[in-house]
């Protein structure tokens, strides 16, 4: 299908995209990478009458060090996540996560940003920006202020940016020599997850002192599984131990039923997968 007619601009500052989103256009949309707004618009379930593209503004990019933290541009794109040294060093986590997206042409033009504020439940960026503690960046009419994930995530596809507000960068502390892992179940390659998690731990003298878990498609936002995070400090990273731990996994969950698993189905997976993600994520 064709998309409805609407007005374009591509501001190349953000001052600019600001003033865009205070315009009196009746229903605005922003462009990021644009693989989930586009075929949106080609079936007519959303008609913007303007549509913002944050695509010429260049201080939307790149990656940079901030001393405690590393610093990620919103329109920073999947495969530049996915294979920067930085990220993999300091934030291992999100970098597999971010290999695991679609396929190359969609990790070469989709962005960090544009999948964070999307806020899919089945999309795999925003847990492990929730494993670890990133915080978002976001500008408006009234100015800067800085969102913590586990408040960025709001419902389906929902977050706590204002209409007038665009995602500018993720700060996401330093996880340097930490042990990380994402494990993702499918039931074909490049789908969205049935079930994914997000790992990433400190091992100390053959014990786990600190462990951050996500959990990818198991509500209607990203979860913690704060349970399993408890459960494992001061265990051994045995097999026995790791396994005993993820049996809590979907304690406070409520996962959806779908065409590709019921609840139940998703939490058995989630138990599962968490007990291997943990193993790998201590064993890196």
């Amino acid at each position: 299908m064709i998309p409805a007619a609407f007005d374009y601009t591509a501001p190349e500052s953000v001052a600019d995209a600001i003033a865009a989103l205070g315009s009196e256009a009746e229903e605005i949309k922003v462009l990021a990478g644009g693989h989930s707004l586009l075929p949106v618009l080609k079936l007519r379930l959303a008609a913007p009458t303007l549509l913002v593209d944050l695509g010429r503004i260049t201080e939307l990019s790149g990656i940079t060090d901030d001393g405690a933290a590393i610093v990620i541009g919103a329109m920073t794109t999947h495969h530049e996540v996915a294979t920067s040294d930085m990220v993999r060093e300091h934030a291992g986590v999100l970098a597999k996560a971010a290999q695991t997206v679609a396929d190359p042409q969609v990790r070469h033009r989709g962005t960090l940003g544009g999948a964070l504020v999307h806020a899919d439940p089945a999309g795999d960026l925003p847990a492990p920006a929730l494993a670890l503690d990133a915080e978002m960046v976001v500008v408006g009419p009234d100015g800067e202020r800085t969102i913590k994930a586990a408040d960025f995530f709001e419902d389906f596809f929902t977050t706590s940016i204002d209409e007038r507000e665009i995602l500018t960068k993720i700060r996401i502390p330093k996880h340097t020599g930490w042990g990380s892992h994402y494990e993702k179940f499918t039931r074909v390659a490049q789908q969205w997850s049935i079930v994914g998690v997000a790992v990433t731990t400190q091992v100390d003298g053959g014990s786990i002192s600190q462990a951050k878990i996500a959990l990818t498609n198991m509500g209607s936002t990203p979860v913690r599984a704060s349970a399993v995070e408890q459960a494992l400090l001061g265990q051994s990273a045995s097999d026995e131990a790791v396994r005993t731990a993820a049996a809590s996994a979907a304690d406070g969950t409520n996962p959806p039923t779908d065409t590709n698993g019921d609840a139940d189905y998703r939490r058995h997976l989630a138990k599962v997968l968490t007990g291997r993600a943990v193993l790998a994520a201590a064993g890196s």
